[in-house]
C-alpha cells in the first residue's frame, strides 16, 4: 500500500532572497506518515522546506519542495510512474493561494532584480490567485481515499464546515480536516456526515485518519 502526506508552508518567491508563506509546522504531516508505516503503507512524506517540525519518521520516505508548482509537479511525476498504487493521499500541505505576477517600484516599473533593494517605498506586489492542487489530485491518484484540509479564523464551527463542503464536493475528495479559530481546539473530520467528526488532538487525527485510509485499501483492492 503506498501513501502520499504532504506538509509543512509552501511560499512563493518574491525576489531570488525574499519569499511570502504561510504559517504551518508540518507536525501533522510527520504524525500521519508515522501513524501510516505503523500499519503497513510505504509512505511518501512531501515536506516544504519552510517546515518547522523535521522528525522524519522510520520508514517514510522524504521529499522536500518549496512552491506550489514544485510540489505538483512532483505529484504527477508521482501520478505518471506509480499512480496506480497509491490508495491515499493526504493534502495537508500549507499551500499558497496566491502566485506573485509582478513586482513594481514607486514609479510603478517593473522590477526583476535578483534582490530588489531594501529602501523602496511603496513596493507594489500584484497577486493572483494560484492553481489549486486537490481537484487534480483525483484523476492524477484515481484508487486512492483522499483527503484535504480547511484552516478558518472567522466565524463559528458551523461556517467552517460550510465551506469545507464546497472544495470537498468540487474537488472529489472523500474527506475533509476542518481546523483553525473558526473551528475553536482540536480538529473535524467531515466525510458524509451532517456535522463533522471531533477529536482532540493531532496523534489522535492522525490515527483516525491512518485507520480510515487502511480500511479503505483493505476493501478496494
Amino acid at each position: 500500500m503506498l501513501a502520499v502526506v504532504t506538509t509543512g508552508p509552501a511560499s512563493t518567491p518574491i525576489d531570488e532572497v525574499r519569499r511570502m508563506t504561510n504559517s504551518a509546522s508540518g507536525e501533522i504531516g510527520a504524525l500521519l506518515a508515522e501513524a501510516l508505516t505503523d500499519r503497513g503503507f510505504q509512505t511518501l512524506l512531501f515536506r516544504a522546506r519552510g517546515a518547522t517540525y523535521t522528525h522524519v519518521p522510520s520508514g517514510a520516505l522524504l521529499h522536500e519542495f518549496t512552491t506550489n508548482h514544485d510540489l505538483a509537479r512532483a505529484l504527477q511525476a508521482l501520478a505518471e510512474s506509480r499512480g496506480g498504487e497509491v490508495r491515499a493521499v493526504f493534502q495537508a500541505a500549507a499551500l499558497s493561494d496566491y502566485d506573485l505576477t509582478a513586482v513594481r517600484g514607486p514609479d510603478g516599473s517593473l522590477l526583476d532584480a535578483p534582490k530588489i533593494p531594501g529602501n523602496l517605498r511603496p513596493l507594489h506586489l500584484l497577486l493572483e490567485p494560484a492553481a489549486k492542487i486537490l481537484p487534480l489530485l483525483r484523476a492524477w491518484f484515481p484508487r486512492a481515499w483522499i483527503v484535504g484540509w480547511k484552516y478558518e479564523l472567522a466565524g463559528r464551527r458551523e461556517d467552517a464546515a460550510t465551506k469545507a463542503r464546497v472544495p470537498l464536493e468540487q474537488s472529489q475528495s472523500d474527506a475533509t480536516v476542518l481546523n483553525g479559530a473558526a473551528y475553536g481546539p482540536g480538529f473535524g473530520l467531515l466525510e458524509g456526515t451532517p456535522a463533522p467528526l471531533h477529536h482532540s488532538t493531532k496523534r489522535e487525527l492522525a490515527q483516525i485518519l491512518a485507520s480510515r485510509a487502511e480500511a479503505f485499501a483493505k476493501s478496494h483492492k
